[in-house]
């Protein structure tokens, strides 16, 4: 895992780009790779590499060419299936001088094209330079698990892994953008190509783009989720699979997946833990897929309402791994957070990636630089409450004044069986709404993107009036062309892929808190052959009436403790609105909550965010007062201290990560 920038002249008339900037852009990321530098320039393009030393530790530096140097590359990523595609292209007569992936990567290009990249099984981020052709190529893995910026003006165009590296250059304008907050505060992140700044795009997953020599670009997906087409009862064929045939393939694609990004490094890979189905079964693979000892690493919170010591302890033991832990308390969220949000660059609405950073410091400082984690596994295989809120949902609809069918929702929340009416009550007045939009294509989300909205009511009317759009209507009217015809769960589960995980979930919970300790995540459920596996299962294997990941409960049955396949779903969460409003909390939350500071910021009305934070600091000091704080009140609360801090350090400062100087060891200088 490394980190890339550059700068590119996309017509003839400017000067070279600048080698001290190329610097400032290496430093500005480089906590992604901090083992080598490098950076390729000649009279069009500058590319620099910050390098995280996984595969090929000997002969892998970047910035990298083919054999007679006419393409260049930087690459952050690792691409799984390389040893199998350098066999078809020395077959073809491509000779190698490395044992890297990268290598694999700029030869693939040369024999395939722009369809290369439908071939690689990984996770990646690509910058090519074509000296001959003067063609730029752009390119990310198909759910997005490695990031890519772009901003574009005037025939130039900056690209790296963070915004840091294009705010290194002091011309790049710096401003949030409306529309990018907008989506922020209803999707829990922009949705690429958007971002939360002016200016600044993020390549699509599953994408590549070229700019030709006169500053001409094209753009393709190579790679989107789809699913089969859900016919009418009397008109469908039977799945191939039977629910035995599908749970041993399910089985056989994770332990290939967990092989390959177990045994695919030359450094040792450990294992996150937290304790649920997902980690437990990934650390199992792992387990199984290498010999020697195994380490994996867990997340423990002193508040016990979060806490998973029991199974985590339980599933380590059943491993005989060389446990380590970390034990996170909301003084600890409090001050790790603004270095969080430093590295997330965008306004988070929970504090969940804060622990994660945490945790991926322990790993670090184990001498660890590679870990598997179960992320992926909800998406793929229906595990989230969402999926089973909107089936129910759906089956109310049908028949709304049914007093029966909402009592479904008792079996999801036992509690509400046993709350007073009143919670009950409220619970199912929250659910119904909406249900007239059953054959809608946001049904499924439209909760939590109504709920999430909600929280603009604390943006400014300036603000508010600059968006000028519906970005739920935006996004509802962009869907595949075949979203309609897909099984309502399956239309779920796409919405799920393209808003929370691709844009929230493997950037603010995975590469930016991974990435920021210099830690690589490997994600086997998102492996290329167990996505297209999972997709096109029937719904009922995924979500059999209400029990969630029902086959992958059944290829965990007998390899993990029956405890943790049959507990309830626990969703990851930490502590929010109250790990900032201690006494003696770090002062730089009560700054970004003070006038000045919201004012100058221009995001929030002043006086409803002081109102809320007044409020919350109120509530939290009073015996039982944590009681009292609503969901809404957290997810503002956090909102609008990230957002703050987000203008504080990357719209009025320098944006930059303390560190030291960056050493390039591979220079190529074309210039002069």
């Amino acid at each position: 895992m490394c980190g890339i920038a550059g700068l590119v002249n996309l017509t003839d008339r400017h000067e070279p780009p600048p080698a001290e900037l190329l610097r400032r852009m290496a430093r500005a990321i480089r906590h992604r790779g901090p083992d080598e530098f490098g950076y390729y320039r000649d009279a069009r393009a500058g590319l620099c590499h910050a390098r995280l030393s996984i595969i090929d530790l000997a002969t892998g530096q970047q910035p990298l060419a083919n054999e007679d140097e006419t393409v260049w590359i930087v690459f952050n990523g690792e691409v799984f299936n390389y040893v199998e595609l350098r066999e078809e292209l020395e077959a073809l007569g491509h000779r190698f001088r490395t044992h890297s992936d990268t290598e694999v990567i700029v030869h693939a290009w040369e024999a395939w094209g722009e369809d290369a990249f439908a071939r690689f099984n990984g996770q990646w981020a690509v910058a090519l330079w074509d000296t001959k052709s003067q063609r730029l190529v752009l390119t990310r893995d198909r759910v997005g698990v490695r990031p890519l910026y772009l901003h574009e003006r005037d025939g130039r165009l900056w690209f790296g892994s963070e915004v840091k590296a294009l705010f290194a250059d002091p011309t790049v304008p710096r401003a949030l953008d409306p529309a990018g907050l907008d989506e922020t505060f209803t999707f829990w992140a922009a949705v690429a190509p958007r971002t939360v700044y002016r200016g600044v795009e993020e390549l699509r997953p599953g994408a590549v783009r070229v700019y030709e020599r006169d500053g001409s670009r094209r753009e393709r997906l190579y790679w989107q989720p789809t699913y089969p087409r859900c016919f009418p009862r009397a008109e469908r064929e039977p799945y191939p699979l039977s629910l035995d045939e599908a749970t041993e393939a399910l089985e056989a694609h994770l332990t290939r997946a967990t092989q390959l990004r177990m045994l695919r490094a030359d450094v040792p890979v450990g294992s996150y833990l937290s304790g649920g189905l997902d980690s437990s079964l990934t650390a199992h693979l792992g387990r199984q897929a290498k010999e020697g000892e195994f380490r994996t690493f867990s997340l423990r919170f002193e508040d016990a309402e979060y806490d998973e010591t029991k199974y985590q302890r339980m599933m380590s033991e059943r491993l005989h791994s060389s446990h380590a832990e970390v034990v996170v308390s909301r003084a600890d969220i409090a001050r790790a957070f603004k270095d969080v949000v430093r590295f997330t660059e965008r306004p988070i609405l929970r504090t969940a990636p804060a622990p994660l950073y945490l945790l991926s410091k322990l790993v670090r400082d184990s001498g660890f630089k590679v870990v598997l984690t179960g992320e992926g596994a909800d998406e793929m295989l229906a595990g989230y409450d969402l999926f089973r809120e909107a089936r129910i949902r759906r089956f109310w609809a049908r028949h709304p004044d049914s007093k029966l069918r909402p009592r479904l929702f008792d079996r999801l929340y036992p509690y509400l069986a046993r709350s007073p009416q009143q919670a009950r009550g409220m619970a199912l007045q929250f659910w119904a709404r909406g249900l007239e939009k059953a054959s809608e294509p946001g049904f499924s989300h439209d909760p939590r993107w109504t709920s999430t909205g909600a929280l603009k009511r604390f943006f400014t009317q300036e603000l508010r009036d600059q968006v000028g759009r519906d970005c739920v209507a935006e996004l509802t009217g962009e869907l595949p062309s075949g979203f309609k015809g897909w099984d309502p769960l399956a239309q779920a589960q796409y919405l799920e892929v393209i808003t929370l995980l691709s844009s929230y979930l493997l950037s603010s919970q995975g590469d930016r808190m991974l990435m920021a300790n210099s830690v690589e995540g490997r994600f086997p459920f998102l492996d290329k052959d167990v996505m297209d596996f999972c997709n096109g299962l029937p719904a009922s294997y995924k979500l059999a009436v209400l029990d969630e990941k029902h086959l992958l409960k059944r290829v965990a049955r007998g390899k993990l403790p029956p405890d943790i396949v049959s507990r309830p779903k626990q969703p990851y969460r930490a502590p929010d609105a109250l790990s900032f409003i201690a006494e003696g909390a770090p002062e730089y939350i009560a700054e970004s909550f003070s006038e000045a500071a919201l004012a100058d910021a221009g995001v929030f009305n002043v006086r409803a965010a002081r109102t809320l934070y007044e409020k919350c600091v109120r509530r939290g000091r009073d015996p039982g007062g944590a009681e009292q704080f609503s969901n809404a009140d957290n997810m503002a609360f956090v909102g609008i201290l990230s957002t703050q801090l987000v203008h504080h350090w990357l719209i009025r400062g320098d944006g930059d990560i303390p560190g030291g100087d960056v050493p390039f060891r591979t220079v190529i200088d074309r210039v002069g």
